[in-house]
């Protein structure tokens, strides 16, 4: 009976990462695996994402050293492996932080990624939760040897919610897998070859499938950002909290980045590798209507605040208790206090009752009111 029960449990591969030994399932990769143990043993991963069939073996940012096969064939692979392709075996062995050969392969990945990526992170809304500035922060080096002018790219108009910066893009088709498997039909995809390679509508098309903004989520960097969210605030001024509502096109679980009472972006809720959260063995993929349409809080039903699981700047406002101190000036006059200097009208924005929230666009220039500066051009004129 014994011998019986033994052949019926499932077998179990042991893998050792960075002298830290653990047991998983045939079939697991060793990106896999390393997240089971986690901290700093996992590698970091640019274009791998865990619901995406296909996804990964593309940046190359994840590579590690297996210093011994397994126990049947104990010699080390010659070369470094991609941990997100690579399945482990019985008895395996990886180096991953232990091993300066993979340190110096990191660093250059990250310097090749690098090369043409532009000083965008003070303007770009991806800055704060971008996973290549946590990558150039821990892998990168202090200089370039690059010589040679950046590539760029011509903008592509998207449709109303999505901005394309392809200067910005590292290829790591997350985008197009995403079009691929969650919406029933794409319409963009990699043009061209070599370093002419871009993202894009072979003609001009825009992106107006009813789950098509989730390639927002799941784009690593700044290359696909929020119309509707773009240049209104920064991501560490924002206090994120859990909020669900009754959807009949997707599981309406959702982040809302909240600053005061205004809800400033709706996205996808994410677990500590960056990846959307599954529920009921489903990826929770939201709807363009909650994602765009969805910003007031009545729209919601608040949960609470979101829980943020990786080391981020998202967490430095982040407060699940916090005391008010009382305002004693409304106390001690008896009334609000005045503004000293109004400036409603130099700029829509400041009037009160206007959110940043409620303009459809992005909070450049262009979409305020300008009729007094340029009464003021005419009069110097």
């Amino acid at each position: 009976m014994a011998d019986e029960i033994k052949k019926e449990a499932p077998q179990k591969f042991k893998v050792t990462i960075d002298n830290i030994s653990i047991e998983v399932d045939p079939g697991t990769t060793i990106l896999q695996a390393a997240r089971m143990i986690g901290g700093d043993v996992t590698p970091p991963a640019m274009c791998y994402y865990t619901p995406l069939q296909g996804s990964g073996g593309k940046c190359r940012t994840c590579l590690v050293e297996v210093s011994k096969g397994s126990e049947k064939d104990p010699r080390p692979m010659p070369k470094l492996v991609a941990s997100c392709r690579t399945t482990v075996m019985d008895g395996m062995e990886v180096k991953n932080i232990t091993s300066d050969r993979v340190l110096n392969a990191r660093a250059g990945v990250v310097e090749f990624l690098l090369l043409n990526h532009p000083l965008d992170c003070p303007i770009c809304d991806q800055a704060g939760e971008c996973h290549l500035q946590d990558l150039s922060y821990e892998h990168g080096k202090a200089g370039t040897r690059y010589e040679f002018k950046k590539r760029t790219f011509k903008p592509h108009n998207l449709g109303p919610y999505i901005q394309l910066h392809m200067t910005r893009c590292i290829l790591c088709y997350r985008c197009v897998f995403t079009a691929d498997q969650v919406t029933n039909k794409r319409q963009h995809g990699v043009l061209d070859r070599g370093d002419h390679a871009q993202i894009a509508t072979y003609i001009e098309k825009s992106l107006d499938n009813d789950f098509i903004g989730n390639v927002i989520d799941v784009c690593p960097v700044g290359a696909l950002t929020d119309k509707t969210f773009r240049f209104k605030n920064r991501v560490w001024f924002t206090k994120p909290v859990d909020a669900h509502r009754n959807c009949d096109k997707c599981c309406g679980k959702v982040t809302l980045w909240r600053r005061g009472d205004e809800v400033l972006r709706v996205t996808a809720r994410k677990d500590q590798w960056g990846e959307i959260q599954s529920y009921d063995g489903k990826t929770g993929w939201i709807c363009n209507e909650c994602r765009f349409e969805k910003k007031n809080v009545s729209d919601w039903v608040i949960e609470g605040p979101t829980a943020v699981p990786r080391h981020s700047v998202i967490g430095v406002n982040h407060y699940q208790r916090l005391e008010q101190p009382k305002e004693t000036i409304p106390a001690v006059i008896g009334r609000q206090p005045k503004l000293l200097m109004d400036i409603h009208e130099v700029s829509d924005v400041n009037q009160p009752g206007v959110d940043l929230s409620k303009i459809p666009g992005p909070a450049t220039g262009a979409v305020f009111n300008q009729k007094h500066l340029g009464n003021g051009k005419k009069e110097q004129e």
